[in-house]
This record gives C-alpha cells, structure tokens and sequence, in this order.
C-alpha cells in the first residue's frame, strides 16, 4: 500500500508540462486509452476503437499520444504487446501459439515475425536464451 501511496503522490506531483508514461496515465483521454489496452492486451485495438472508447476523435488521441508518450497509440500497443510477449515467454511455459493469441497477434507466425523484428531473435531462441542465463 506504501508504493501505491507514493505513486500516487508522485503523480499528483508531476508538473503539467511533464511527459512520459507517467504524465500520459495522468492524462485523462490517454490514461483511459492505457487502462484499455492493458486490460484487454488480446483485444484487436484500432485508434478508431480506441479513440470512440475514451471520448476523442482519432487525431487527437494521437496527438495526445505523440505529445506523452512520443509514439502513437499503435506503436505503444505493439510495442507493449512484445514487452508482454517477452515476460510470458521468460515466466511461464506456455506455447510460444497460446502466448501469440493472448497478446493480439492473429497466428504464432505473426507473433514471431513481429518478435524477433522488436528483440532481435525468435521467441524460442530468445526464450532459451533467458533460461541460460538465470541459470
């Protein structure tokens, strides 16, 4: 409860002009947008969904973006998909198939493509590569 106090403190502390992720969250069309996106990371998000969800029209929940986090809602969605992908993959033994399917992509094809463009191996090799080394 301690570090929920001490972000929330730390957010109501950031100063208006602040940007980021943290700044973005505070954001009350952009920290919706976030709250979606991670609550349903196997959802197909279009910024056309995603903006009529959160009350704005596209450009501006991409201006929005741009201006928080630096990068548009697509990009942070695919972005965070892989980020979810890799924890999946080092924490659990799931199927690198079950894994895609959860975190949006269409096929295990898809996601493997995608990973290994992002984190410079496929998602087995990159798997057995995190097991060595906590080993």
């Amino acid at each position: 409860m301690m570090f929920v106090d001490a972000a929330r403190r730390y957010l109501d502390a950031l100063p208006e002009d602040a940007t980021g992720w943290l700044a973005g969250l505070r954001d009350r069309f952009v920290g919706k947008a976030l709250e979606r996106m991670h609550a349903e990371p196997d959802h197909a998000w279009s910024v056309e969904e995603l903006a009529h969800e959160v009350g704005l029209s596209r450009s501006a929940l991409h201006q929005r973006f741009m201006h928080y986090l630096g990068q548009p809602p697509m990009q942070y969605l695919a972005s965070w998909h892989i980020q979810l992908g890799a924890r999946l993959l080092r924490e659990s033994n799931r199927t690198v198939a079950a894994i895609a399917l959860d975190t949006g992509y269409d096929s295990e094809a898809a996601f493997a493509h995608a990973f290994k463009r992002a984190v410079g191996a496929p998602p087995g090799a990159w798997r057995k590569a995190q097991a060595a080394r906590s080993e």
